[in-house]
C-alpha cells in the first residue's frame, strides 16, 4: 500500500493549496475572489467547498490513500474517478437533479470537482438522528434506489463497461466490512464468506455500494444523491441490505422512535420493489436481501467503519440480535425487520 502513500502531490486541505492549484490550472480566473471550506464527513476523502465571487459554487474531492478510522484500511485513490464516471451515467439516467452535475476531473491529483447542491439543504442521516420521519423522504430512497438498477438493465441506458471491475467494492466493502467480520465474529465467519463469494458472482446492474442516508442531502423536500465511489456491476441486493441496515440501526438507537423506523424500513423495501419492476435478476432477490442486511447490521458494529452513534451496549446488542437471526434467518424482509427489532 506504500505506493498510495505517495499519490498526491497536492493536499486540499493545506491553506492555499487548493486555491493555488485553481488559478495554476485556468479553472478559477486569476482576479476571481475565492473562499475555501472545509467540509466534514465522510472518511475516505479531503472535501473541501468553493465559492467564487463570479457564481460557481464546487465541492471538490480528493481520495485519501489511508482512510480515517481507527484501524488500518487502504484503498487506491483511482477510485475518485470511478465516482466521475458513475456520476456521468447516473447523470444520463436519472431525473435533473439526482446527482450533482460533473465539473471536472484531475487523473494526476485524484480529485474531481462538482456542483454544490444550493442551499438551503440538510443531511438525511442528521434528519434522522434528531427528527421525526419524513415518509415521502422514505419514499424518494426507495424510488430512487429502485430506479437506478433498473435503468442499469434498460436496453440503451448501458452501464459503462469499466464499471464491471469490483476491484474498488472490494477494497471498500467486501473486505472491510465482511471479510473482516468474519475474522472479528467466528460465529458468522462461514455465512459471511459464503455470501462474500455469491456477491463476487453476480453481475446484474448498476450498484452504487454505499447507498445510505449520509449519502443523501435534502434540497427543498427532494433528495439528492452523492458519494459514487464504490459504484459497479454487480449485486443489486447489496444497496438494499446496505440501506436497511442503516435504517434498522437507526431504529435501534432512536428508542422514541423505534416504530417509526419499523415503518419506514418496510415503506422503504416496498416502494423499491415496485419501482425496479420487472427484471432479469428478481429471482431470489428477497432471500439476497435479508442475507445483506444481517451482513451489514454485523459489520456496522464489528467491520472496519463501525457506526459512531452506538455506543458499547448497542454494538453488543445488534451483535447478539444478528447472531440469533443467523441460526434461522428471516425468508422476507418484512419478516426480517420485526425479528430483528424483537431482539434488540
Amino acid at each position: 500500500m506504500a505506493e498510495y502513500a505517495s499519490a498526491n502531490a497536492l493536499d486540499i486541505e493545506q491553506p492555499g493549496q487548493l486555491e493555488i492549484y485553481l488559478r495554476s490550472t485556468g479553472r478559477v480566473p486569476a482576479k476571481d475572489h475565492i473562499t475555501v471550506q472545509r467540509l466534514a464527513g465522510g472518511v475516505s476523502n479531503r472535501t473541501m467547498l468553493v465559492a467564487c465571487n463570479s457564481g460557481p459554487r464546487w465541492v471538490i474531492k480528493q481520495a485519501l490513500a489511508k482512510l480515517r478510522v481507527a484501524v488500518d484500511w487502504f484503498a487506491d485513490p483511482v477510485r475518485v474517478h470511478r465516482e466521475a464516471l458513475a456520476m456521468r451515467w447516473l447523470n444520463q439516467v436519472l431525473p435533473a437533479g439526482s446527482v450533482p452535475a460533473l465539473v471536472f476531473e484531475d487523473p494526476e491529483q485524484h480529485l474531481l470537482a462538482m456542483e454544490c447542491v444550493p442551499e438551503p439543504h440538510d443531511n438525511w442521516k442528521t434528519l434522522l438522528l434528531a427528527q421525526p420521519i419524513d415518509s415521502e423522504h422514505v419514499r424518494q430512497f426507495g424510488a430512487l434506489l429502485g430506479n437506478i438498477h433498473r435503468q442499469g438493465c434498460v436496453e440503451g441506458a448501458a452501464v459503462p463497461s469499466e464499471l464491471s471491475d469490483k476491484s474498488l467494492f472490494e477494497a471498500l466493502r467486501l473486505e472491510p466490512y465482511y471479510r473482516y467480520t468474519a475474522e472479528q465474529v467466528p460465529e458468522a465467519g462461514s455465512f459471511l464468506r459464503a455470501l462474500v463469494e455469491r456477491t463476487r458472482s453476480r453481475h446484474d446492474t448498476f450498484v452504487h455500494g454505499d447507498f445510505s442516508p449520509k449519502n443523501i442531502l435534502v434540497h427543498h423536500g427532494r433528495l439528492v444523491l452523492l458519494d459514487h465511489e464504490v459504484a459497479h456491476v454487480g449485486d443489486p441486493a447489496f444497496d438494499v441490505g446496505f440501506a436497511l441496515a442503516h435504517l434498522l440501526s437507526k431504529a435501534h438507537y432512536r428508542v422514541d422512535q423505534r416504530d417509526e423506523f419499523a415503518v419506514a424500513a418496510d415503506y422503504f423495501w416496498r416502494i423499491y420493489w415496485q419501482t425496479r419492476g420487472t427484471v432479469p435478476w428478481q429471482e431470489d432477490l428477497a432471500g439476497r436481501v435479508v442475507q445483506h442486511t444481517l451482513a451489514c447490521l454485523l459489520s456496522r458494529v464489528e467491520g472496519r467503519s463501525p457506526l459512531e452513534y452506538f455506543q458499547d451496549s448497542h454494538r453488543a446488542r445488534q451483535r447478539q440480535a444478528v447472531l440469533a437471526l443467523l441460526t434461522r434467518p428471516p425468508q422476507t424482509v418484512s419478516d426480517l425487520i420485526p425479528a430483528f427489532l424483537e431482539r434488540i
